[in-house]
């Protein structure tokens, strides 16, 4: 595919990669979206239905675009009554997502402006400045290991299992100072030497994966948890911790983007962090082997005893009173069957026979 692109110097409307990029919206929802923001100011105030006309969107097309942008957070509706009882649909259409929350505030903000600010000084629109993301993800703080907040110490109440957690205080006060720091002090009846620490269960690399993809879409439940590959790769241990004790991964992603402050997040990072492990569950109980089934009680032998059926003397192994083996008593059996049946055919030929 060969591609040839001239940037316009005038009559175009910026288009964010979130937008043209984005994998539930449709190609209508898209320029529809693209056609409103560039929109001059007069012609905001029409419905978003008389811009989807204008473009000669059909009715069914322009209801399955509003749905796909209200589902994403890029659309948002108010229906409120009038002072004079008329009911009225105020319309949000935004170039990011935006929570009900976030939109409610953006709502307000534009409606004070609209009152009390004269035209050409309205505040700003929605996020502001801020660093550009095209062609890298946005600059993060540094996550250096000096930066990093170290793991809490080893005299932790009894129950607290997190991953990471190792060394005490001791330890990270020679870390910050880039000293050696002493061991850990012998227990009452050890050695002169330290005990030796148990390693830590190792997490599955499967686990590992499942768990950065788990963090990396949380930016689609909510923009202020945008991470980056590398943020991603820091927290993925502590992820993965939560899947290898029974955590299913959408349990995962809906308890790190549920119950966000109203602020917003400042640091995705270290938010995600922390309630990877203050909310870490507790191991759950592996149930033990299952016992093994009960074999049945093998029946005592019998010994052979002699058939009374027709034939030569032969001998068989019964199962419980029989005097006849199976063969005899097979062939005893087909002879009653098959008596009655030719003893009814030949009353029955005559009579037919005499009816006819």
């Amino acid at each position: 595919m060969l591609r040839h692109a001239i940037a316009p110097v005038r009559r175009y409307t910026k288009a964010s990669h979130d937008v043209v990029r984005h994998s539930r919206l449709n190609s209508d929802a898209k320029v529809l979206l693209l056609y409103v923001q560039g929109l001059p100011e007069a012609a905001v105030p029409k419905p978003l239905s008389e811009h989807a006309v204008r473009l000669g969107m059909k009715p069914r097309a322009y209801q399955k675009a509003k749905q796909l942008l209200d589902a994403c957070g890029y659309l948002h509706e108010w229906r409120e009554q009038g002072a004079r009882g008329h009911w009225v649909t105020e319309q949000l259409l935004a170039n990011v997502t935006l929570t009900r929350e976030e939109a409610s505030r953006v709502r307000a903000r534009e409606g004070a402006a609209d009152v009390a600010v004269p035209p050409g000084e309205r505040l700003p629109t929605v996020g502001g400045p801020g660093d550009r993301s095209v062609g890298d993800f946005p600059k993060t703080e540094d996550l250096g290991e000096k930066n990093l907040p170290h793991p809490p110490p080893e005299d932790l109440p009894t129950g607290f299992e997190g991953p990471g957690v190792s060394g005490g205080p001791d330890e990270v006060a020679a870390t910050e100072s880039g000293e050696p720091g002493p061991g850990p002090e012998p227990g009452p009846g050890s050695g002169s030497g330290p005990e030796p620490e148990t390693d830590p269960e190792p997490v599955a690399e499967s686990e590992r994966v499942m768990a950065e993809g788990v963090l990396l879409s949380l930016r689609h439940a909510n923009r202020d948890l945008l991470l980056g590959v590398r943020e991603a790769r820091l927290l993925a241990d502590a992820a993965a911790e939560w899947l290898r004790r029974g955590v299913s991964a959408p349990d995962l992603r809906r308890a790190l983007s549920a119950g966000l402050p109203p602020d917003g997040v400042r640091s995705a990072v270290g938010f995600l962090r922390h309630r990877l492990v203050e909310k870490l569950p507790a191991v759950r109980a592996q149930a033990g082997p299952p016992p093994p089934p009960e074999s049945a009680a093998t029946p005592p032998r019998r010994s052979l005893v002699t058939c009374l059926g027709p034939g030569t003397e032969h001998v068989f192994r019964p199962r419980t009173d029989e005097t006849h083996c199976l063969r005899c008593r097979t062939a005893a059996a087909f002879e009653a069957t098959l008596q009655p049946l030719s003893e009814q055919w030949r009353t029955r030929v005559p009579e037919c026979a005499v009816g006819g």
